[in-house]
């Protein structure tokens, strides 16, 4: 059976459900999330959203901030889109029902500043923003008569479709085909217009700050129906997860060394003062690669950030979130120091896109963490993801809506060919499953991590090359479970970033590789396409 929509978004996070809300007063939406409305980096996100907003601040200022942190790959036409359609977007999100942190006089916004950015301009929710945003959007998108939720659905690949355009053929989205996980049945998805949101993959890595279904499942499906991707050696790396052995890799924000937090070691020397002018508070790649290099000549797990320049009362008021969950671990931050590492959080690369949002594919949009619009370039400035998610999910609505009637047409008249199983039969090995997804983690940790070097990097791809034909094999063999559908995502995802690393013989922002320590201008000041 087919299920046709005006829409479809992939993905319900702040890009996602921004998308469908604003497309939904056009036709009907399908939003289709592999669990919970609620299951997306979005939520996670504690920081909050930069944007220009304060007297003493400026859209040159962040622009420049911005320019600064991406380390000379930032598309400066989006770098100033974004910035100056920044509170715009702000707006919109208090009209949703966002209701971001005042002062005392109940007028101003109460500004946090991170690092990389030289003026307060992070607006949040207390320390959980991330959840506030989620939680108005998602109540919206429920309450929208036009918009349909399909959770617990996860997307397999695009539909896609070919046709020769004088000399050039062009591929063109038609849907989605996506498993109910409720039944194991494989659905036919159709609509005009599909947008991509779904967000990071960090579960590409063994430690992470995303939750579990940051799998990267957009950026596999449009690299195997042929969109272009870009800058996947580019992946962010937070200085500061909570480390405790029963702690899942918890996010301590960076707001906190926005506030006066200090890095300290065990020992109680701060040292980011002899990486950077900012110190504590410099851009993330330079942090976390100082925290990788103190750890890896003490021969420490962990470093510490020490918030004892702040009150108590303040602490506990300004991050609650922060302080109540690590209280859970018998930490209490008001009083200690946090013990921190690195994780992998953010991929700044991803499908490339215009400034609407749109990917080399007709009809299929893509926007959020999941696209490579040339904002972070090969480093993200601290909460500009959120602002790229808001601005560019407007764009690509505005965008969508205007093309929806030209393609309805000459998409509709098309047959769409239903899901296939062929003759592939259940599986009695799903071991393999969790051994091959574990092994990938591990190696990209070891091999693709914050420093890298030219053989780690070979060895990896040699290795992830065997995987992908495993994998592949086993993808014609057996039918398919969520799990393998993440995981097949996750190999290729692994592959792209092994070879744009392999690419790149230098270090640039968030690519470290000590075989070539300096950054080369003349050969590499480009994005790596694949």
């Amino acid at each position: 059976m087919i299920f046709s929509y005006d829409f479809i978004v992939l993905g319900s996070g702040l890009a996602g459900l921004n998308f469908a809300l604003d497309v939904a007063e056009h036709g009907s939406v399908a939003v289709v999330t592999k669990r919970g409305l609620s299951d997306s980096n979005t939520n996670w996100a504690q920081g909050g959203i930069a944007a220009v907003s304060a007297s003493d601040d400026s859209f040159s200022m962040h622009i420049a901030d911005t320019l600064s942190a991406g380390a000379g790959l930032c598309k400066e036409e989006i770098v100033r889109l974004c910035v100056e359609e920044g509170p715009t977007a702000i707006r919109r999100l208090e009209e949703l029902g966002v209701r971001f942190s005042r002062k005392d006089d109940g007028e101003s916004y109460d500004l946090g500043r991170e690092g990389g950015h030289t003026r307060r301009r992070v607006l949040h929710v207390d320390d959980f923003t991330g959840r506030k945003v989620q939680s108005a959007l998602a109540e919206s998108a429920r309450r929208h008569r036009n918009i349909h939720i399909l959770e617990n659905h996860t997307a397999i690949d695009l539909i896609m479709k070919y046709k020769m355009s004088g000399d050039r053929r062009d591929r063109i989205c038609l849907g989605v085909y996506a498993m109910d996980k409720a039944t194991g049945e494989v659905k036919t998805i159709t609509a005009p217009v599909t947008c991509l949101a779904t967000g990071g993959a960090g579960k590409v890595y063994l430690y992470t700050s995303n939750p579990d279904a940051a799998t990267g499942d957009g950026v596999a499906m449009a690299a195997r129906a042929g969109a272009r991707v870009a800058n996947m050696e580019f992946y962010q790396f937070h200085p500061t997860c909570l480390y405790h052995p029963k702690a899942k890799s918890f996010l301590i924000s960076e707001a906190l060394r926005g506030e006066g937090g200090v890095l300290k070691r065990i020992n109680g020397q701060s040292f980011m003062e002899k990486y950077h002018p900012m110190a504590s508070l410099a851009p993330r790649d330079i942090v976390a690669r100082a925290i990788d290099t103190e750890l890896k000549a003490s021969g420490e797990e962990c470093v510490l950030l020490d918030m004892s320049a702040k009150s108590a009362d303040f602490i506990r008021h300004r991050f609650p979130n922060i302080h109540a969950e690590c209280l859970k671990y018998g930490i209490d931050i008001s009083s200690e120091p946090i013990p921190v590492v690195p994780a992998a959080h953010f991929l700044c690369g991803g499908v490339i896109t215009d400034l609407l949002g749109r990917t080399d594919i007709g009809g299929l949009y893509a926007c959020g963490e999941v696209a490579c619009s040339g904002l972070h370039g090969a480093n993200r400035l601290a909460s500009n993801s959120l602002l790229e998610a808001a601005v560019m999910s407007m764009r690509a609505a505005r965008d969508a809506r205007s093309v929806y009637h030209e393609r309805i047409n000459e998409t509709l008249l098309r047959a769409v060919p239903m899901w296939d199983t062929g003759r592939a039969v259940p599986s009695d090995e799903l071991v393999v499953v969790s051994h091959i997804w574990d092994e990938i983690r591990r190696f990209m940790w070891n091999f693709v991590g914050i420093a890298r070097t030219s053989k780690r990097l070979e060895r990896a791809e040699r290795r992830i090359g065997l995987i992908r034909q495993e994998v592949e094999g086993y993808y014609w063999k057996y039918n398919l479970t969520a799990d393998f559908v993440e995981l097949r995502n996750i190999a290729l995802v692994a592959e792209l970033i092994i070879r744009s690393a392999l690419l790149r013989r230098e270090s640039r922002g968030l690519h470290f590789n000590t075989d070539y320590p300096f950054t080369d201008d003349e050969n590499y000041r480009h994005d790596t396409i694949i």
